[in-house]
This record gives structure tokens, C-alpha cells and sequence, in this order.
């Protein structure tokens, strides 16, 4: 049965033993960033929890971080579903999407704030980096706009910082697609563009906003949660948003405007770029009573926006790969050290010599701003457990014919191997790099693989309390 909302989720959380509640009083210009860090460096993914700040300095509204990307298993939860399912679902979802359905109203609308009455700096927001990022910043919004032409929505998720009681710096990766299409093209028109940035939903809904994926995220929202998504429009524009949020801001990105923003902390594990950028003027907040805040913990893997990047981009590209192109793939997987953007591992059954060439190639294509580096191995080698990629580029690799470096290509966001000497924010979008790929899937018969046969592995596991090795 589908969550209702982001309570209906922390409530499932709570009963699996994977929330943790702080109920000290910590402050959000450091302290929230250290805990959360020590809980992904310390706590293994297994036995991770999502974390509940019941007492912000200064705030009166309680914050939640970690509660979509913990752990691959509270992934899992987040859709109701298990671990091996994900990409089932994930795929199901984008074939069958499930449109939302308007109400007349919903909780979303229990305080509705206009005018002077619209203050930003009440929400929680955190300094992420301390004494790097310039303001506290917004890390888990899922931003709506339209696209002027077509009426196609977009829903993503960018880095908001904030600028003051109704103002934000707003920052856009890639200058091809989505949100950043709308706004030049309404630029063009010398009109401004409307958004709204919905904080606090339950989990499919933030899923898909940071997945990489083709069509209405709202109705694949829907799919994911098995019934359609009810949604109200906004006070302030025709926009639609889940009528069951925490809270939604509503706005719009004035045409020609650009405003310094930046540096932040980002996936990469080093601080991201700075400059001119958009700003998001805001119109109006409204907000459920005693609403809940989210936030996404990003910065250095691993992270909780890498394990949600990375899961949400795999699906989609197993499903682009295998569904849409019927290559003989395996499974895909972004690896979290590359932030679930920049180390690509794909498996599949080698039919023909180019195949390895022609999925790294898909990949590219399918999106260029990720996979900087991408490694084919053969479908027997588990691409979630790095030693046996790394064992593969090893062993079944000749260097001088199995690396392909791909010059002049579209980046990786924010990559801080790209050189940032004289190029401002804007202009660093359009910067060229390179891509890597490499083939490590055996091109020949190779000896038998020196292991010990799987049942006296697997006599050992059924008695491995005798070894007193526990």
C-alpha cells in the first residue's frame, strides 16, 4: 500500500528500527553536517539509519536527512520493495506511468504565507561545508517548472542558496535539458519563468526527481507508489504540486537576471563551482501545520545523495540498455565513489567484439553529463563489488587495444578535473573533457579460475560458527 505521505514513510522507518532520533539541540551552521558525516563514515550500510533532528538552533520545525539513501536497503524501503527488486520496479514504472490526479485542496495548503508574511530563513536550511559554503542552503528540493512551448513538466533537483526572506540562488549543471531549457527559452521571450520547489513528500516522489528519467516524474511518482500522486495548484502560478508536501515554495526565475552563488559542497567530495547564476524570487510558501523539513546529505561518498544518484541513474540506464535496446546486458551500476555520476561499471554476455564498444557508447548517449569513466566486463563478474571489477581490469585487459578515450565530449557536472582558471560559472557548463572506456571482457578462453569449487564453499559457510571466526 502506497505512502501516503513523508509521515506514513517515517512512521515505516520507525518500526524497522531505521530512524534515529537527536533529541539535543544542534546548530545548523555545523553541526548537523558533522553528525550525519560520522553516521555514513562510522555505521555500516546495513545497519544505517536515517536520522531525525528533533531541535534545530533557532528553528522551530524538526529535520530529517538520510531517509532515502541510508543504505541501499532503506532505498529499498523507501519504494516498498527489496533490494534485488529495485530496478524491476524502477522499470515498470517508466513503462507504465501513472498520471497524478488534481484535488481541490490538500495538507499541503494549511498555512499559505504571501506577501510580507513570506519568510525563507524560517526553514531550517544547513551549512553543509563550514566556512566554505557561503549561506545555508536548500539540498533536497524537488523544483517544478514547465516548458513554455510544449507544456511538458520537469521536475529536478539543484542546489538553492539561500539569498534572503524571499530570494534564492539557484544552480543548474547542465545547460541542455529541463529546467534550464524552460528559463532560456521564456529568457527568449523576455519572460520570467514560474517554479515551485516542494520539500518533504513521500519517497517516490524526490526519487524521481533525481533520477535521470524520460517523461512526467509526477506520473512516474505515481507508478512507483502504485496509485496516482493527488496534487493542488499552487497559489501564486498554474503549477502543480503534491498536495500531501511538507512545504512548497513558489516563484519564478526572473528573465536575464544572474546573481553570484556558490561555492558548495558537493558530490564530488570537493567544493563546487561558483558565479553568476539564476535566482528564484519567491512568491509564496505554504506548508503543512508543524510541517517536517528534509534535506539530502550530499558532499564527500559516501553520501546520502550519492546512494540516490546512483541508484535512480542505474535503473534508468538498465532499462534504456536492456528494454529499449535489447543489448545482452547484465546489470549497471554507478559506483558511489564516483558520487553515482563518474565511474560507470556495465556487465553483459560478449555476442560479438564491438558489443562492449557499442553499450559504452549508449551510455554516453543516453546522458553525456555522467559516466567519465565506463568499464564492460563479462556478465559473470558482480559489478557491485568493486574487487571484482578491479580484478577484471586487471586480468583481462590489454591496455594498447582495450582503452578507447573519447576527446571533446560533453563533462561530468561539476567535475573538478576540469580547469576552472578564468571561466565563470555560466561558461563552465559549455567546457569540453573526456571520456574513458574500457573493455575488460575476456576476449579469449582463459585458464580455469583458481577458487576452491563452490560446495566446499559453501560446507564452510554452513559451519562457519565452528571456526570461531564470528
Amino acid at each position: 500500500m502506497a505512502y501516503k505521505d513523508l509521515r506514513d514513510y517515517l512512521a515505516a522507518l520507525e518500526i524497522r528500527g531505521k530512524l534515529h532520533h537527536v533529541k539535543k539541540e544542534v546548530d545548523p551552521d555545523w553541526e548537523v553536517a558533522a553528525v550525519i558525516r560520522r553516521v555514513f563514515q562510522r555505521i555500516p550500510p546495513a545497519r544505517r539509519p536515517a536520522v531525525m533532528f528533533e531541535h534545530i538552533k533557532g528553528h522551530r520545525m524538526p529535520l530529517v536527512a538520510g531517509i532515502l539513501g541510508a543504505s541501499p536497503e532503506v532505498y529499498a524501503l523507501a519504494l516498498e520493495t527489496t533490494v534485488d527488486q529495485i530496478a524491476d520496479k524502477w522499470a515498470q514504472a517508466q513503462s507504465h506511468p501513472i498520471p497524478p490526479v488534481r484535488v481541490s485542496t490538500g495538507p499541503v495548503k494549511d498555512v499559505i504565507l504571501t506577501g510580507d508574511r513570506i519568510d525563507a530563513t524560517t526553514l531550517p536550511l544547513c551549512r553543509w561545508t563550514r566556512d566554505q559554503d557561503p549561506a545555508p542552503y536548500v539540498t533536497g528540493p524537488c523544483v517544478i517548472s514547465t516548458d513554455p512551448e510544449t507544456g511538458e513538466r520537469n521536475m529536478g533537483t539543484y542546489r538553492l542558496m539561500l539569498k534572503g526572506p524571499r530570494r534564492f540562488g539557484l544552480f543548474l549543471s547542465t545547460t541542455w535539458r529541463d529546467m534550464y531549457s524552460h528559463i532560456m527559452k521564456n529568457e527568449r521571450q523576455g519572460k520570467p519563468t514560474p517554479c515551485a520547489v516542494v520539500i518533504g513528500c513521500d519517497p517516490p516522489v524526490p526519487l524521481t526527481s533525481v533520477a535521470r528519467i524520460r517523461g512526467d516524474e509526477l506520473g512516474v511518482a505515481g507508478a512507483l507508489r502504485g496509485a496516482p500522486l493527488e496534487v493542488v495548484r499552487c497559489e501564486t502560478n498554474d503549477l502543480e504540486v503534491p498536495a500531501h508536501a511538507e512545504i512548497v515554495i513558489e516563484g519564478f526565475v526572473p528573465a536575464g537576471v544572474r546573481e553570484h552563488e556558490g561555492p558548495f559542497g558537493e558530490y564530488t567530495g570537493y567544493m563546487g563551482s561558483s558565479g553568476p547564476s539564476f535566482v528564484i524570487e519567491v512568491t509564496a510558501i505554504t506548508h503543512r501545520t508543524d510541517p517536517i523539513y528534509q534535506a539530502f546529505f550530499s558532499q564527500m561518498p559516501p553520501s546520502e545523495s550519492s546512494c540516490i544518484r546512483g541508484t535512480g541513474r542505474d535503473v534508468a540506464l538498465l532499462k534504456h540498455l536492456k528494454r529499449d535496446l535489447r543489448l545482452p546486458v547484465r546489470d549497471v551500476h554507478l559506483l558511489e565513489a564516483g558520487g553515482g555520476a563518474a565511474f560507470l561499471a556495465i556487465s553483459l554476455r560478449r555476442e560479438h567484439p564491438a558489443l562492449p564498444q557499442r553499450a559504452m557508447w549508449a551510455a554516453w548517449a543516453f546522458d553525456p553529463s555522467f559516466s567519465k569513466w565506463v568499464v564492460v566486463v563479462d556478465e559473470d563478474i558482480d559489478i557491485r563489488d568493486y574487487f571484482q571489477v578491479l580484478w577484471a581490469m586487471s586480468w583481462h585487459v590489454q591496455p594498447a587495444r582495450d582503452l578507447y578515450v573519447n576527446r571533446d565530449t560533453a563533462g561530468v557536472a561539476l567535475d573538478p578535473s576540469v580547469a576552472e582558471e578564468d571561466v565563470n560559472q555560466l561558461e563552465r557548463k559549455t567546457v569540453l573533457s573526456s571520456k574513458v572506456g574500457v573493455d575488460a571482457t575476456r576476449k579469449h578462453t582463459f585458464p580455469a579460475r583458481s577458487v576452491p569449487p563452490q560446495e566446499d564453499l559453501d560446507r564452510v559457510d554452513a559451519h562457519w560458527a565452528d571456526y570461531g571466526l564470528e
